[in-house]
């Protein structure tokens, strides 16, 4: 196995089934499209292969196996190896910090920790350099990260500087204990003040790189919705996250036909003078792991969405 390129992967599985338009590729090339979002290599999936980590009907599979439709496809992610991640001087803008935890108000296009096409600039490397020492129960590419926003996401979230702290911060977010808060721009004039949005998330098959509301190798998701202020045909909501899938609010609010504003990959062409999603962590709050006190944190709009709020309302 490639160490260089293995080692930025982590230990989960994925699974998906074949469909009609996908029958009679072959096995890598698939996969390969599969894994797009995180950057694998054809040469890094046949590794995978020959490895034993992808089974074809729960049986071992071969690099150039072609698929028939309703094949099942099974990826089991190896376990990350050394990365060497090297610490950089990057500012970071800290809403709290003690022995046990720090809190991040992250800029729009920072990423949280390092992927393929991010081996450098990520809030981890600040992190190392910041703080030194962080736990590695996340895996050696995400220490101390406990959660993590979407590289163009702005606003709060939360790191642990000790393996304690990980392990009970980590056990609240599972209980659902954490508020987060999420300030978002919607295409569209939501017609009802609040409400509630349950419907379970999980890979979408008609392209393995999104996410989409569906009961297929799905996790339930529940976000809560209120409505803040109403721009004509923009509507600006507070949402609340019970769970935390993978762009969750994205697929939500894409889900009941209100798409946030200037979100590239779910939302519609761009109309808002913002590199990417209007959709910011707007509030963090948490039992800390040492004393056990109630902590919340704010995080202001930044200045673009900020911008793009006063366009509208001058209209």
């Amino acid at each position: 196995m490639n160490q260089t390129e293995s080692s930025q992967y982590s230990d989960e599985a994925e699974e998906w089934v074949v469909s009609a338009g996908e029958s009679g590729e072959r096995l890598d090339k698939l996969i390969v499209e599969l894994v797009k979002e995180e950057g694998a290599s054809r040469t890094l999936v046949q590794d995978w292969i020959r490895a034993g980590h992808v089974e074809v009907n729960q049986a071992p599979a071969k690099a150039n196996q072609r698929l028939a439709e309703g094949d099942q496809i099974r990826l089991s992610i190896p376990e990350p190896q050394h990365i060497g991640i090297v610490p950089e001087a990057i500012p970071l803008d800290i809403v709290h910090e003690d022995a046990d935890v720090i809190v991040i108000n992250k800029p729009r296009g920072m990423v949280v920790h390092p992927a393929p096409g991010h081996s450098s600039g990520t809030l981890v490397h600040a992190l190392m350099h910041h703080c030194g020492e962080l736990p590695l129960i996340n895996g050696e590419y995400r220490p101390g990260i406990v959660h993590r926003i979407d590289k163009d996401t702005t606003g709060l979230l939360m790191a642990a500087k000790n393996d304690r702290a990980h392990h009970l911060l980590s056990e609240q977010l599972r209980l659902h204990s954490v508020t987060r808060k999420y300030i978002a721009l919607v295409h569209g004039n939501l017609p009802h003040d609040q409400g509630t949005i349950d419907a379970p998330i999980g890979r979408d098959p008609k392209d393995r790189k999104l996410f989409t509301v569906t009961d297929r190798a799905s996790r339930d998701a529940v976000s809560h919705f209120l409505v803040l202020e109403r721009l004509d045909d923009y509507t600006l909501l507070e949402l609340q996250l019970e769970t935390g899938r993978t762009h969750q609010i994205r697929v939500h609010m894409k889900y009941i036909g209100y798409p946030l504003a200037g979100d590239p990959v779910y939302g519609r062409s761009k109309t808002v003078a913002l590199n990417g999603q209007a959709l910011h962590a707007a509030v963090l709050g948490f039992d800390h792991p040492s004393d056990g006190r109630r902590l919340q944190f704010e995080a202001p709009l930044p200045a673009d969405f900020e911008h793009v709020l006063t366009a509208l309302r001058n209209r």
